[in-house]
Parts: C-alpha cells; sequence; structure tokens
C-alpha cells in the first residue's frame, strides 16, 4: 500500500542561507510529484528530508501520518528507495549484491530472488547482468540498477534525486521507460527532483516549481503550462518549450 508524502511549513538554512523558506507539499499515495527548478532552489534539500538526510530546523515531515523524528535515521531509509544523481552503487560489489542490499538489511523474503525479480522489472536480467560490477555497465544500466535497487524491498516510497539528469537521449528514454513500467506494477508513491519540465511531465502526475527555497506553484503540467501564477513560472516554460521540443507531447 502506497504512502502519502507531507511536508509542514519547512525550514532550513545552510550558512545562512535560507535554502526552504517555509515550504509545505503533499504528495498524494500512489502518486509521482516532480520537484522542477534552477539550481539552489532548494529542491534537494526539500527531498532529503523525508529521509532525513537533511533535518529542517522548523516545520515538520510525515509519511503515512507518522513523524519521520519518530524513527531511527537508518531504519527509515530501509523503508524508503532512494536514488541519488550518480547512481550511489556500492563499486566492488556485484550487481546483484547491490540491488539485494535492502532486502538483506531488512530480513525480509529472500534478498537474492527479491533483486532478481527487481532487475528483470527495469529490464536487465539477472543471469546476464547479475554478476557484473557496476564499472561493466553503460551508464543509463547503472540507473537502472539504482532504480531497481531502491524498490527491490518493495519500499512504499522512492525519492529521486536527478536520476536521469547524466544520461544521453537513448539511456534516458530506456531509464524513462522502466520507471513507468515499474510505477506501473508497483503502485509506490514518488518524489522526483528534475532540472527537465519535458521529463516531469513525462513521468509525474504533479509538479512543483521551486524558486529560492518557496513553491512558486504547484499543480497539474497543463494547468501551469497554460496558467502560470507568477512571471519565473511562464519564464520556465517559455524556455522549455525553445529547449524541448517534446514538452508540446505532454500537452494534454
Amino acid at each position: 500500500m502506497a504512502l502519502e508524502l507531507v511536508a509542514e511549513s519547512l525550514i532550513h538554512s545552510y550558512n545562512g542561507h535560507r535554502a526552504l523558506d517555509d515550504v509545505s507539499l503533499s504528495v498524494p499515495a500512489g502518486t509521482v510529484t516532480a520537484l522542477v527548478g534552477e539550481s539552489g532552489s532548494g529542491k534537494t534539500t526539500l527531498l532529503r528530508s523525508f529521509n532525513r538526510l537533511v533535518e529542517p530546523q522548523r516545520g515538520t515531515v510525515t509519511i503515512g501520518g507518522a513523524d519521520v523524528r519518530n524513527e531511527q535515521p537508518e531504519l527509515l531509509r530501509r523503508r524508503l528507495g532512494y536514488v541519488p544523481q550518480h547512481g550511489g552503487l556500492l563499486p566492488h560489489w556485484s550487481v546483484r549484491r547491490n540491488v539485494a542490499l535492502v532486502p538483506r538489511l531488512s530480513g525480509i523474503g529472500s534478498p537474492e530472488t527479491m533483486g532478481d525479480e527487481a532487475l528483470r522489472q527495469v529490464g536487465l536480467e539477472p543471469h546476464t547482468y547479475g554478476d557484473r560490477l557496476p564499472h561493466e555497465l553503460s551508464g543509463g544500466q547503472r540507473q537502472r540498477v539504482a532504480l531497481a535497487r531502491a524498490f527491490a524491498a518493495r519500499q512504499q516510497v522512492v525519492l529521486l534525486d536527478e536520476p536521469f539528469g547524466a544520461l544521453d537521449a537513448i539511456s534516458r528514454s530506456e531509464a524513462h521507460q522502466a520507471f513507468e513500467r515499474v510505477r506501473r506494477e508497483r503502485g509506490f508513491t514518488a518524489l522526483l527532483v528534475t532540472h527537465d519540465l519535458a521529463e516531469a511531465a513525462r513521468l509525474a502526475d504533479h509538479v512543483v516549481v521551486m524558486r529560492d527555497g518557496k513553491v512558486e506553484q504547484a499543480g497539474r503540467i497543463h494547468d501551469l503550462q497554460h496558467s502560470p501564477a507568477t512571471s519565473y513560472v511562464k519564464q520556465l516554460f517559455d524556455q522549455a518549450r525553445a529547449g524541448h521540443a517534446a514538452l508540446g507531447r505532454y500537452d494534454t
């Protein structure tokens, strides 16, 4: 069963700079929300508030109605999938061992069986890729392995911090397809950080535009595109249309 994510009135600063300035967010259970905006807008800080890699100085964060501060960080992170920008795979571990890590730590089911199932769901056959090391894979394959690790223990929430940004167009499309397929089959709740509005439009149900630690506008991509609440949101979509003809494909 998927879980709702809620952040209420978060405030957090780094060296006097306010990365989150009274930010609130709600991600309905079973949906995908994309956080978009320029570098330094607070996207990653907000994402990491949910797995306690960031501890906001004020405000509350809940998952399924439970305050994350009431759970040990290590146990919380085991039940949340997390895909960092460059995958975060352990370089000296095989693909199979990387993917089976969380099921093994959680003590549920057969770690190898669960890991192999997750690999198949992202389009990587265990008998072909399972014994390889991360450096023996392409960038797109490594990110798909990282995605498989993020839900191998049947996590109900997956956090993704620009996981596809460094990939070439073909690898990125393959990773998008894997994510969409897994989402349909697993039904988890996901929060995705991305700079790419076309990617957000393809993968997410809702989009949240952030700027200078604040939420500029939140809603469906169509609503933001056609009824921008601020000049910044309008500029963001104008630039996206100029740079990404693909954005028009998701204008529904």
